[in-house]
């Protein structure tokens, strides 16, 4: 949904710092998701203890994104963030130490909670610090996210693996560093929540759309289906990645996680594109081609050569990447008022649906092997035909009321 609406100047500064936090502490996250083969390796772990792990994680993370969202947008909390941090430190030093299998999945409930607290309330930030370019404003956000999370397998390979479990705990200083950078950005946020009581105005940064709420739930239905497609499948990828280039080309651990590091850094960069292309041609076209366009390159894939395997990963990564942003967008214009309770719902979403799915996969990985679940999320991307159905912006002004 294109916008050409500029509310105030845009936060460079804020943004550039929140993308950062969000950039340490998915780098955080994503050094959880890289060491899996390491933590079932070291703790006899089946695949289906590895799936649960991960569901464990995402689902702390899912229930609570919509809670946080809800209640911050009744009560503004400006220095909420760093406590996030804390959070998501707690776990990641119980991941470094953790002997057994219920010690991870306490581990892995505290990681959950500290993205929790930061995705929904940076993404309202991001969207007030907009100035009205809120597609813009998002990827630079996303983009963060997005290359911590490209970093995780890199580092994992290089300073981990090779030295053991307990090197884990050396990165909880990423915690340390976004507090810092967070601190500016709370100062910020408590002058604007300030600025908002004294005047008797919301902190939104967007405007009230009179569209009927039948309408809007459609929409914001559709938006979520597309979540769970996309997430189902890059679920396989980002998850279970290096667990099929290991068992189908012989891969070692720590070129594996090298070859998921260059499929997370893809999505990075399509992740920045996103956004922008939104702003200027309208969301629910980038919506469309992100996901539906990724299905021709997915559905090769299962069958494809090592050198191929790796060529398509990376298309389909930058393809897919640049959806999130859109889609977010999309869904938080629809309800101006209540950003927290959307950014929520759909980082909730996105972390729920991963943790299921991966849940789902390992169970499958188990049974039939991961060379069938492959080819089996190949036909996923093939749901974004269901993008034909979000109205476009000519059909939505017919519709106010």
């Amino acid at each position: 949904m294109a916008t050409n609406t500029k509310t105030s100047k845009t936060a460079f500064g804020v943004l550039a710092a929140l993308s950062l936090a969000h950039m340490l502490n998915d780098t955080m996250q994503s050094i959880i998701n890289a060491v899996y083969p390491l933590l079932k390796e070291n703790l006899a772990l089946t695949f289906s203890q590895v799936g649960l792990i991960i569901f464990v994680y995402q689902i702390s993370a899912s229930i609570m994104q919509p809670i946080f969202g809800y209640f911050l947008d009744k009560k503004p909390t400006a220095y909420i963030l760093p406590f996030g941090m804390l959070s998501t430190m707690a776990g990641l030093l119980g991941i470094a130490y953790s002997t057994r299998f219920e010690t991870l999945l306490v581990s892995v409930l505290f990681s959950g909670a500290g993205s929790s607290i930061l995705h929904p309330e940076a993404s309202r930030l991001t969207s007030l610090a907009s100035g009205g370019r809120r597609g813009l404003a998002q990827s630079v956000f996303q983009v963060g996210g997005s290359m911590g999370y490209s970093l995780g397998p890199m580092l994992a390979a290089l300073f981990i693996t090779p030295y053991g479990q307990g090197r884990i705990a050396s990165f909880a200083i990423l915690a340390f560093a976004a507090i810092i950078g967070l601190m500016p950005v709370c100062k910020w946020y408590s002058k604007r929540i300030s600025h908002a009581k004294n005047s008797d105005i919301s902190t939104s940064a967007q405007p009230r759309r009179n569209i009927p709420k039948k309408t809007v739930a459609f929409i914001v239905s559709i938006l979520m289906f597309l979540v769970f497609s996309k997430n189902f499948y890059t679920a396989s990828l980002s998850n279970y990645y290096t667990f099929y280039l290991m068992e189908k080309f012989g891969m070692s651990i720590e070129n594996s996680q090298l070859m998921l590091f260059a499929f997370l850094f893809a999505s990075a960069l399509g992740t920045l594109l996103g956004g922008p292309f939104g702003d200027k041609y309208g969301r629910r076209l980038v919506i469309w081609i992100s996901i539906l366009g990724a299905a021709p390159f997915a559905l090769l894939m299962p069958y494809a050569s090592l050198k191929w395997t790796f060529a398509l990963s990376l298309i389909i990564g930058f393809i897919m990447s640049s959806a999130f942003s859109a889609i977010l967008v999309y869904a938080q214009e629809m309800m101006p008022l209540k950003l927290g309770l959307v950014s929520g719902m759909f980082f909730g979403l996105a972390f729920g649906f991963g943790g299921i799915s991966s849940a789902i996969l390992g169970k499958l990985t188990d049974l039939y092997g991961i060379n069938f679940v492959y080819a089996l999320c190949s036909f996923i991307p093939l749901t974004g035909m269901v993008a034909y159905f979000l109205p476009r912006v000519r059909d939505l002004q017919k519709l106010k009321k």
